[in-house]
């Protein structure tokens, strides 16, 4: 089961409290307050994995607690600080507030790590309390309570393209064609219901990562379909790739589908419409007469948009489909490297 979402909390252990001690030793009168410190209560640490590659562990177990520091005590002894709790988390995990929407964290490389709850401190024992004109003091303090947090964990797959299109437009098939990943796939109307990355060589040594997005519909926007739901998985990539059916048996004209998949981006996020894309025209070999192919042609050489046809069933034009998209992917990176530099 692929799980992209969950909420949990988060509570960090209580500091130990200070201890209330006087120095008892024969021999040694008046020896004085000797009360050590609480120790500091135990961390809940965040820690990003390659391991994993989904939130389903979290959605069993939704509360996380670290140990309690343990108090002071005579002789100057302070109290064992409490244990950290680490929880790993799949690479390209956001860690959200879940009432203020707050970004806590962005972990994505692998080990990156973040504490979402600091341990109380530790409360202070009467030693530290002794003056000159209170050398009996009494008075200690209690170590305080460690942060809790409700959040909420929200995956975005790291890939280098999208492939974004309606259902039953070719996505699961082109992956599966042009990587290893296997999705299913379906000989009748059918949507993928999980993402899916499939990683692509161009060249002896360079490789892209694609992501399989499920279906959208129109009015994906406004919570229809599945498509919505997984378009966070977009958001990270570099390249989006439009698939278009051109074939005969396609319900919708290939140019209302292109415009109608642009709206409903930028209806879910202006900044994901303005990413880089290519349009890809998918089961050429179906196409009939070619009547839809060469109007969603026409329409992005009109448009000067970038433009590919294929036919993952006969594999043609997947060559030229992964050379283009490998430069263009190159391209980026350069540009992202100097943003940076």
């Amino acid at each position: 089961m692929f799980v992209d979402e969950v909420s949990i909390t988060v509570k960090a252990g209580r500091g130990g409290d200070g201890s209330c001690s006087f120095r008892r030793e024969m021999f040694v009168p008046r020896g004085g307050p000797d009360g050590g410190d609480g120790g500091d209560g135990g961390d809940v640490i965040f820690t990003a994995s390659q391991r994993l590659t989904t939130l389903l562990d979290l959605r069993y177990q939704r509360h996380y607690e670290a140990e309690d520091g343990k108090p002071g005590s005579g002789s100057n002894c302070t109290g064992r600080r409490g244990k950290s709790v680490q929880v790993l988390l799949p690479v390209g995990t956001a860690i959200y507030d879940l009432h203020t929407g707050h970004l806590f964290a962005d972990l994505v490389s692998d080990g990156d790590s973040v504490t979402v709850a600091r341990g109380g401190k530790g409360g202070r024992g009467n030693s530290h309390f002794a003056t000159s004109t209170n050398r009996v003091p009494t008075q200690f303090e209690r170590g305080t309570e460690g942060e809790e947090h409700e959040l909420r964990l929200e995956l975005k797959l790291l890939a280098d393209v999208g492939l974004v299109g309606f259902p039953n437009a070719g996505k699961s098939t082109l992956i599966a064609s042009i990587s290893a990943a296997r999705p299913k796939i379906a000989e009748y109307p059918f949507t993928t219901l999980v993402p899916n990355l499939g990683v692509v060589r161009y060249a002896e040594d360079r490789s892209f990562v694609v992501a399989d997005i499920p279906g959208l519909i129109e009015g994906a926007h406004e919570g229809k379909g599945l498509g919505m739901q997984f378009l966070r998985h977009v958001e990270r990539t570099s390249l989006l790739l439009h698939l278009i059916d051109v074939s005969e048996s396609a319900v919708q004209d290939p140019v209302a589908s292109f415009e109608i998949m642009r709206e409903e981006l930028a209806a879910y996020d202006t900044a994901l419409a303005k990413r880089p894309f290519a349009v890809v025209a998918t089961k050429i070999d179906a196409a009939g007469d070619g009547h839809r192919l060469a109007a969603l042609q026409h329409y992005c050489q009109r448009q000067n948009l970038p433009f590919l046809s294929v036919s993952s069933a006969t594999r043609a034009g997947l060559s030229e489909l992964i050379t283009y998209v490998g430069q263009r992917i190159e391209q980026l990176r350069a540009t992202a490297c100097e943003a940076k530099s």
